[in-house]
C-alpha cells in the first residue's frame, strides 16, 4: 500500500498574497471525452476547496484568474457558461465560506460584464467588506496591459486639467485594480504552461513563479502547498545581492 509523503511547511513563512492562474479545465475535460464546459464546472468546485485551504494555511490574498480579457474569444456557448459559473460562484460564496472569514473583492473591467453580474459584484462585495481573515480576489474581464494603460491614462487625464501629477511607480501603482492590495509574493500557474498570460503584470514583477502540470482540476490543497513549500526555500532578494 503507498502513502503519501507529508509536506513539511513553515507556517511562519506563508507567502501573504498567492495568485493562480486556473489553467487546463478543458484539456481535463477533453481527456475524459467529456464538454469543456464540464472541466470548466470541475474546477469551479476546485476553487471552493483552494479557498478554504489557503485560509487555513494562514495566507491573507488569493487572487485567481477567472475571465482575461482574451477569453471573450471563446466559443459564446463556452463563454455563456464561464459567465453562469462565476454568477454562481459569487452568488453562493457567502453561504459557502461563512466559517472561514472571506472577504470576496473583483478586479477587471466590470463596464464589459453583463448587468446582473456588476450587480452581483457590488452585492457581495459590500456584505463581505468588514470580514478579515483571507481576502479573495477574482480577477474578471482582467488584463494586465490594460489595467497599466488605464492607469497611464488617468495620470495623463489628471494632468491635462492642471493637477500637478508627480509621475512615479507608487503614482501609477494608486491608480490599478489592486491599489490596496499587496503584490504576490507567489504566483502558480497549472497545467503545463509557463507565461503569465497577461496576468498581474505589473504587480507580479519579484513574485516567485511556480508551474506545475496538474491540471487546474485535478489540483488539490496538498499541490498548493508542494508551491508553498517551493516558495520557503528560494531566497528572495528583490534585484539585491
Amino acid at each position: 500500500m503507498l502513502f503519501k509523503k507529508k509536506i513539511e511547511i513553515d507556517s511562519s513563512k506563508i507567502p501573504k498574497h498567492i495568485a493562480i492562474i486556473m489553467d487546463g479545465n478543458g484539456r481535463w475535460a477533453k481527456k475524459r471525452g467529456l464538454s469543456r464546459n464540464f472541466g470548466h464546472k470541475e474546477g469551479s468546485r476546485v476553487l471552493k476547496k483552494i479557498v478554504r485551504a489557503s485560509h487555513n494555511l494562514g495566507v491573507k490574498y488569493l487572487t485567481v484568474y477567472a475571465f482575461s480579457t482574451e477569453n471573450w474569444q471563446r466559443p459564446k456557448d463556452e463563454v455563456d457558461q464561464l459567465m453562469k459559473l462565476i454568477l454562481e460562484y459569487l452568488r453562493n460564496a457567502e453561504e459557502e465560506l461563512k466559517d472561514h472569514s472571506v472577504r470576496i473583492r473583483v478586479i477587471g473591467n466590470r463596464k464589459g460584464l453583463p448587468a446582473e453580474m456588476q450587480d452581483e459584484i457590488e452585492r457581495v462585495e459590500a456584505n463581505t467588506r468588514n470580514i478579515e481573515g483571507l481576502d479573495l480576489v477574482i480577477a474578471l474581464n482582467y488584463g494586465g496591459r490594460q489595467e497599466i494603460l488605464e492607469a497611464v491614462s488617468e495620470l495623463v487625464a489628471e494632468a491635462s486639467s492642471g493637477k500637478a501629477v508627480e509621475i512615479t511607480e507608487t503614482a501609477l501603482a494608486k491608480r490599478l485594480y489592486t491599489k490596496d492590495i499587496p503584490d504576490p509574493d507567489l504566483i502558480i500557474r497549472t497545467s503545463g504552461e509557463m507565461r503569465l498570460s497577461n496576468f498581474l503584470l505589473w504587480q507580479g514583477t519579484y513574485a516567485e513563479l511556480f508551474f506545475t502540470n496538474v491540471l487546474w482540476p485535478d489540483f488539490t490543497e496538498e499541490h498548493l502547498q508542494e508551491a508553498i513549500l517551493s516558495y520557503q526555500n528560494r531566497q528572495r532578494r528583490f534585484g539585491g545581492v
